[in-house]
């Protein structure tokens, strides 16, 4: 298990560049499997997930190339179908939550898809029924094993039809469109996920040949075709860490620039920054953070105090909460942070309470802030990574802190974070991994 030890106290200048996002890369290399011809995408993030999925599609027959950089060439010629059923494929898919969207894939081009429980974070409950749901009204039956956790699709065809999800699940949106774009007729599909990364999945499908009416919206219809092609797809820069970098600059009194962030993707999150008292400077596609040596927390027209909640999108992505909560700790003023759709995101708080930040945990999904206002720093504490965002939050809260802190677990952190202690060490940060 890695450890950063981290120095914090020390104001951070300069230029980053986020990396490509890594919700939308694990969606777009399952979708490779949806034909045989060469797909290149490029912008691809260097982290575990992304490689762990990469490496279990490589086992599965996808012939995989590195073009150059972060670009690379998937083809999916010679799938081995009995490599679902192995003890390799059952490890390395456990590990992964990414994982469950190669099942849409599979289905569509070869009719069967086998999948153990996914893995990933520990964050609360995160149900795949939306998944299966939809596939069993595309046609296909479905079998999952309770003794032995591991669900099972079949379908010797599929057919397009109406589907109204029962939730806007992003991953089961996505195993969805990809499953209904090789279906034979029409899918609609409605309360369908509109995150930039299904937009962008649906905007490589049709690259590929496929034909989708509604992309940007919760109304999605596809007119299933019997083969795609190839094509080459850039992935958009990670809106997470884009909000990651913004909380670090305004809670450690930095100034960074955050170079070519698509900011027409970034949806509600830099004005969410923007009521926390942050100041955000949008210079052509970059963002300009300001030092900050105090910055105040806005309340509601009537006085109230501001509440900064998760939603669907547009709204506010659930990743960025435990950024949000971590850099009002040293905003002037309160706010409630609602963390609607996990109830274990917000235990991480006892770590920044040690820490001396004033924090009231009203219950598994809301919390209380009480900002500081920069008048009595964070002290350095040692702690634990529980999962990936909650790892960066607590890498904002040490390198503003006074004093030394030890990070456990940072393999959470390196999941979803290329390279983060370089990256930020080169801002003048002082991170070392041990």
């Amino acid at each position: 298990m890695g450890s950063f030890i981290v120095e914090g106290g020390r104001p951070l200048r300069g230029e980053i560049i986020p990396q490509g996002a890594k919700n939308e890369a694990l969606q777009v290399i399952c979708a490779t499997l949806l034909t045989p011809e060469k797909v290149t995408i490029s912008n691809i993030p260097d982290i575990s997930d992304v490689y762990k999925l990469i490496e279990l599609i490589s086992c599965l027959g996808v012939k995989i190339s590195r073009e150059s950089g972060s670009s690379m060439s998937f083809e999916a010629i010679d799938i081995d179908l009995d490599y679902l059923q192995t003890p390799q494929f059952r490890a390395q898919s456990a590990s992964i939550r990414g994982s469950i969207m190669i099942v849409g894939p599979l289905l569509a081009r070869f009719g069967r898809a086998f999948i153990p429980k996914p893995g990933g974070d520990k964050i609360g409950r995160r149900r795949v029924d939306t998944h299966f749901t939809g596939f069993m009204k595309l046609g296909a039956s479905f079998e999952f094993d309770t003794d032995d956790p591991f669900y099972r699709v079949e379908a010797a065809s599929l057919t397009g039809c109406y589907i109204h999800l029962d939730e806007a699940s992003v991953t089961g949106t996505a195993n969805i469109i990809m499953a209904a774009v090789l279906a034979r007729g029409r899918t609609t599909i409605y309360n369908a996920a509109c995150e930039p990364y299904i937009q962008q999945l649906c905007r490589m499908l049709v690259s590929m040949g496929a034909r989708i009416e509604g992309t940007g919206s919760n109304l999605l219809h596809i007119d299933g075709t019997t083969g795609l092609g190839g094509c080459r797809h850039s992935i958009l820069p990670d809106m997470i860490e884009i909000g990651s970098f913004i909380g670090l600059a305004a809670m450690t009194g930095s100034e960074i620039t955050i170079k070519d962030v698509s900011y027409e993707n970034l949806g509600i999150i830099p004005d969410s920054f923007r009521r926390l008292g942050i100041q955000i400077e949008r210079i052509s596609d970059d963002i300009h953070i300001p030092r900050h040596d105090h910055y105040e927390i806005e309340t509601f027209i009537d006085g109230s105090i501001m509440t900064i909640s998760d939603a669907i999108w547009p709204g506010l992505t659930p990743d960025l909460l435990s950024v949000f909560l971590v850099t009002a700790t040293q905003a002037k003023g309160a706010v409630l942070i609602h963390q609607k759709m996990f109830e274990s995101r917000l235990f991480f708080v006892d770590k920044l309470i040690d820490m001396g930040a004033q924090i009231i945990l009203c219950d598994p999904h809301r919390a209380t802030v009480i900002g500081l206002d920069k008048m009595i720093r964070l002290r350095g504490t040692t702690m634990s990574s529980p999962d990936i965002r909650a790892g960066v939050a607590l890498l904002i809260a040490a390198l503003s802190a006074e004093g030394k802190s030890v990070i456990h677990n940072i393999e959470q952190i390196d999941r979803g974070y290329q390279q983060i202690d370089v990256r930020l060490n080169a801002l003048g940060a002082s991170i070392v991994r041990i």
